[in-house]
């Protein structure tokens, strides 16, 4: 990695907290060596804060990329499949846990293979897919909505917020995961648009 730079290396250790955050949501402590005090009531907030952590140096990756004049193909490939591995990962952990259906995970996953293949065609045909605001914005909604269900009844919000503040804070993870997935489709159908010279073709053929 002597050679990588400074982005990518950011990317690249995103990827690797991705277990980190996982079992640090889904993990049990061995039997032969008890849990600290407290640790069920702090667990998903500590995985909450894992995952906010890790998905925020999305922005610094960016970040260095653009300042240092840094931008690669690598970066280019990588970046996007580290967002799509820790949302995918942190959806399917919230099934397992039986805190989120599982259509929304298979909505919001199905969306971002969807997006990559169209992306893989793109690139074979040379061209590029600006990225869209409706993107940002179904991805900031989306890590809003994942760490709410992840901290979505915890006694501690009571306890923080008053009393009924736990059956609010549920109300209002429940409305931003039902933006995120609205945005997610618009997202999906503004890629479509975009990519419709590519969906419709000529395609590249290989020369004999």
């Amino acid at each position: 990695m002597s050679n990588m730079n400074w982005a990518n290396r950011v990317t690249l250790l995103r990827v690797m907290f991705i277990p980190v955050f996982l079992v640090t949501l889904l993990g049990e402590w061995p039997s032969f060596f008890p849990a600290p005090p407290g640790w069920q009531s702090a667990q998903p907030w500590v995985a909450a804060l894992v995952f906010a952590l890790v998905a925020a140096t999305d922005a610094v990756d960016g970040y260095l990329a653009r300042s240092r004049n840094e931008v690669t193909t690598f970066g280019k490939f990588i970046d996007p499949l580290a967002d799509k591995l820790l949302v995918t990962a942190a959806l399917v952990a919230l099934v397992d846990l039986n805190r989120l259906p599982s259509w929304i995970a298979l909505v919001i996953i199905s969306r971002e293979l969807i997006v990559s293949g169209l992306r893989m065609v793109a690139v074979a045909e040379g061209k590029v897919i600006a990225a869209s605001s409706y993107g940002k914005i179904k991805t900031i909604l989306q890590i809003l909505a994942i760490v709410g269900f992840i901290v979505m009844g915890s006694p501690l919000l009571d306890t923080v917020g008053g009393s009924g503040f736990g059956a609010t804070f549920t109300i209002i993870t429940w409305v931003v995961m039902g933006a995120a997935v609205i945005a997610t489709l618009l997202s999906m159908a503004d890629y479509f648009y975009h990519a419709r010279n590519i969906i419709t073709g000529p395609w590249t053929r290989k020369q004999q």
